[in-house]
């Protein structure tokens, strides 16, 4: 695989994100860069490199930053909803 150039690779990462709707911390695994590499490149590279798809893909990260509290939100109760069921689970042994 050839090595993007910095404007390259802020596009590629433009392109990816409009196309996926992804968030910055999945472009980024999926580019395998850092979050502030992906931040840096869209929110500062981008407008000088392309600014109509620099205010694009501004609109989806401000849609992925106003739910983040919702699938936060979403991520713990999940993570407490299965340790319910394992704390029942061993009550029910104990009980036996």
């Amino acid at each position: 695989m050839r090595i993007l150039s910095i404007e390259e690779r802020a596009v590629k990462l433009a392109q990816y994100i409009i196309e996926t709707k992804d968030t910055v911390r999945g472009a980024a695994k999926k580019f395998g860069v850092s979050k502030s590499t992906v931040h840096k490149d869209i929110a500062n590279r981008l407008l000088n490199i392309n600014y109509p798809l620099a205010m694009e893909v501004r609109k989806i990260l401000d849609e992925n930053k106003a739910e983040r509290h919702i699938r936060g939100g979403l991520a713990t109760k999940m993570k407490y909803s299965h340790k319910g069921e394992i704390a029942k689970r061993r009550v029910f042994w104990h009980f036996m």
